[in-house]
């Protein structure tokens, strides 16, 4: 068994995985630590193991550790496993995967899994993207490239509250044009989403499943900070998907029209402008304990 780990996760974390480590060994499973050491080198390392025939390699991570890993066995066999390290991590919370040392253990040795069906943005360079749960353009990538990691590392989900105050003053809202199957709107900020939650465990696309292709896109349409404000306080609530001013929308396709929005993709900031999302053409096989999605 693989496991990709970035070291930056800090020292609490580091303890976390080296107890379910420490549970695998005890139980007989080998297990082969691979430390990143810079963006996009979990890919790298994920496809190598794929292509040698890894029958399951196991991200350490966040969503964006887990986006990377998938990337890289996409098109694959190789199964995909989570040992949920991130600051947000809704990917496992989508899934409800365990959280516990002894309960993601269990869930990799004992390998039952679910679909999981990635999205791709392609990318203005004529390159790719796979993103795992969601893709933000406008107000939604502008927290995310605002955000400061040393605050995100102390304060957690809070660094996302306070970046998103301050960007509610400071972004300019500027309109955005999104093609949903053939179908032209506007919106001043827009997220497309593979699962049901954003942001941890709050809702966003009651209607979302992950296990299949297409997506369901959130068209914030009202641009300001009121907006932006109320959207904010909605969400931890559970009524993001009933605020006025939101619009959800299935899709099987999304094209973006030639503006250049800041741009995130699983909490990870792109840093080239996104053409269209599309479906991956297939799924991956994602290790999931006793539960999974609805």
């Amino acid at each position: 068994m693989l496991v990709i780990f970035n070291p930056t996760a800090g020292r609490r974390r580091t303890a976390h995985l080296w107890r379910v480590l420490d549970l695998l060994l005890e139980n007989g499973v080998e297990v082969e630590v691979a430390e990143t050491t810079h963006a996009g080198h979990a890919v790298g390392l994920a496809r190598a193991a794929a292509m040698a025939g890894a029958p399951m390699v196991v991200a350490a991570g966040g969503d964006g550790t887990i986006a990377e890993v998938a990337n890289g066995l996409i098109g694959g066999r190789t199964q995909l496993g989570v040992i949920p390290l991130g600051t947000a991590n809704v990917l496992a919370r989508e899934y409800r995967l365990p959280f516990g040392p002894r309960g993601i253990a269990h869930a990799l040795a004992y390998k039952r899994t679910r679909p999981l069906w990635p999205g791709v943005a392609e990318l203005e360079d004529g390159g790719a993207h796979v993103f795992v749960q969601m893709l933000g353009l406008g107000f939604d990538g502008a927290v995310v490239w605002g955000l400061k990691r040393g605050l995100k590392r102390v304060i957690g989900r809070g660094a996302y509250v306070w970046q998103s105050l301050w960007e509610s003053v400071a972004y300019r809202f500027s309109p955005l044009t999104v093609e949903i199957d053939g179908e032209t709107h506007e919106a001043a900020s827009v997220v497309v989403s593979k699962g049901r939650l954003y942001g941890g465990p709050f809702l966003l696309a009651p209607e979302a499943r992950p296990g299949e292709p297409g997506f369901w896109v959130a068209l914030f349409e009202r641009p300001g900070t009121l907006p932006a404000l109320t959207a904010g306080a909605a969400l931890p609530l559970g009524l993001l998907p009933h605020c006025p001013g939101v619009r959800l929308l299935p899709a099987r396709e999304v094209r973006f029209g030639p503006q250049s929005p800041p741009a995130q993709a699983d909490g990870d900031a792109l840093r080239r402008h996104v053409r269209a999302v599309r479906s991956a053409a297939r799924p991956i096989s994602l290790i999931v304990g006793e539960a999974g999605p609805p």
